[in-house]
């Protein structure tokens, strides 16, 4: 692709490094925000383990329970324990169930009450009554003594337990709902942790931790706002450095193109786009350029042929006017019937008239032959030409004014210049055009000179006439049609269409032609040694 940008300054790499950034930013923010929340989440567990916070709480409700007996328990344990993530159960002497949290089911809560009154169940002659009977103990009894973990769950027979010699044989066992109940709570989990209640030096209750750690939904609760604000922070502020650092130069580049092209369509053909960067929009950029200068180049170069086309339409009239109208009048004054003409005024307008009829018919000649020539309508032939048969033809041509006037006519052929391949006739009629050129334009008692030479870049072929020369600022325009230096010569003759056809009979052979001064008009040709077809 001609203009590629290098790749490190390629908009697509540009997008890409940002949208890197972009990423790197999350990531980082995501760290620091896991940093944050587990800080805060373990600065929400006021011990590091379930066992060590229920040992905590346990101790912290006994010491301030011995301390004020009317405390308010549920209050104490909402203003000390609520910030604690995880969740735990005190389940009193007097029946009483709290919690550090509210959210939790009745179910949950009477799964809890379940699962401690069944661990709690008399294994033994050792431990005599449930759990609750056993705060009536006094201190050092078996019942002070740490409560052993509970065992496989016994089976739901629904009756009481059979007597075995133990002091509590009789008594039911919990009902199967439930134990139900506390086996749903034990069901794919290790049991919660337990601490003892000790008021006093008695027993008055149970922290039952409940396993599992804090809920996702306390947690999401807890920093589910901060994390959501965060996040949307981040996200505003990654979408506006990338917008305005990515996405932005471009956009106003893009608009520069956009708003250019515009212009263009509307016909400024004067607007550009500014080029700056290495990138794919600048690449654009000089695209619509150079595409903006070839447009301009291409509606000049036919505003040029309009005006051309308009001026050559207005010569060929005016030239074809002129002998139209002169015939016209001297026709006219003919046909008058009551106008008496003696026998020789009539015989000279009747010349006249023969005379502009023949000018008339070589101004349409030469306009269809240029048209023909230039219009590559015409065949150029390919012949070995003498040289010297070319000169001798165009001085037996102008042999009669010459010698009238007389000017000197001559030819000069240089050794290995005496031959040309091209078409024989065409390259008679452009010699000899110059040659009537230079005639006009010869004083009398001047020279005209035919000369062949042979250079590197092809045969060439010069007449140099005597006379005033060409105008310097007419150099450049001589070869156009109707052209003229000297309106004033249009008396003599020429119909302005020569050099054009000269031009064109030299270009069709592959050459080119050229007018300058050199004590006179010089003009000369180069044919090349091979001429195209």
């Amino acid at each position: 692709m001609p203009n590629a940008p290098k790749w490190y300054r390629s908009l697509y790499w540009r997008i890409g490094l940002g949208l890197f950034a972009f990423l790197a930013l999350m990531l980082a923010a995501q760290g620091g925000l896991f940093l944050w929340m587990t800080d805060r989440i373990a600065g929400a567990m006021p011990a590091p383990t379930p066992r060590r916070l229920a040992v905590l709480v346990a101790s912290d409700i006994g010491a301030a329970l011995s301390a004020d007996g009317s405390l308010e328990l549920e209050e104490y344990l909402h203003e000390q324990y609520q910030q604690a993530l995880q969740t735990f159960v005190v389940i009193m002497r007097d029946g009483r169930v709290l919690s550090n949290h509210d959210d939790l089911s009745a179910d949950l809560v009477e799964a809890v009450r379940t699962e401690v009154e069944f661990m709690d169940l008399p294994r033994g002659p050792r431990f005599g009554g449930r759990w609750r009977e056993s705060f009536s103990q006094p201190p050092g009894s078996d019942a002070q003594r740490p409560l052993p973990d509970a065992g496989p769950p016994l089976p739901d027979t629904g009756r009481p337990l059979p007597d075995a010699g133990r002091p509590d044989a009789g008594r039911p066992v919990p009902d199967a709902a439930r134990l139900a109940a506390g086996a749903a709570l034990r069901q794919g989990r290790r049991r919660g942790e337990f601490a003892q209640v000790i008021v006093n030096g008695l027993p008055a209750g149970r922290v039952v931790v409940l396993p599992g750690g804090p809920s996702f939904s306390r947690v999401l609760r807890r920093f589910g706002p901060t994390l959501a604000l965060v996040a949307t922070g981040i996200l505003g502020v990654g979408m506006t450095l990338i917008a305005f650092v990515v996405f932005g130069p471009a956009r106003r580049r893009l608009r520069e193109v956009q708003t250019a092209t515009e212009a263009l369509g509307a016909g400024r053909l004067d607007v550009r786009v500014p080029e700056h960067g290495g990138d794919e929009v600048a690449a654009l950029a000089r695209s619509f350029n150079q595409m903006a200068t070839e447009l301009t180049e291409r509606a000049q170069a036919l505003a040029t042929s309009d005006a051309a086309r308009r001026q050559l339409l207005a010569d060929v009239s005016h030239e074809l006017m002129t002998p139209l109208t002169a015939m016209r009048g001297y026709i006219e004054t003919l046909s008058m019937s009551e106008l008496r003409l003696d026998p020789d005024t009539r015989t000279r307008y009747l010349e006249i008239v023969t005379e502009e009829t023949h000018r008339l018919e070589r101004i349409i000649g030469d306009l269809l032959d240029l048209a023909r020539l230039e219009g590559g309508g015409t065949e150029m032939r390919r012949d070995s030409v003498e040289v010297s048969a070319l000169f001798g033809r165009v001085a037996a041509r102008h042999e009669r004014e010459s010698r009238e006037r007389s000017i000197r006519l001559t030819g000069q052929v240089a050794p290995g210049a005496t031959t040309i391949v091209g078409d024989r006739d065409r390259l008679e009629q452009a010699l000899q055009n110059l040659a009537a050129n230079a005639l006009r334009h010869t004083p009398d008692g001047g020279a005209i000179t035919l000369s062949s030479t042979r250079a590197a870049d092809g045969l060439h072929l010069v007449v140099r006439d005597t006379g005033p020369g060409i105008p310097p600022e007419h150099l450049d325009l001589i070869f156009d049609r109707f052209y003229k230096a000297d309106a004033s010569r249009r008396a003599a003759g020429g119909s302005g269409l020569g050099l054009s056809i000269v031009k064109a009979i030299v270009e069709r052979h592959g050459g080119r032609i050229a007018a300058r001064n050199e004590g006179g008009a010089v003009f000369e040709i180069v044919l090349p040694d091979r001429p195209d077809a």
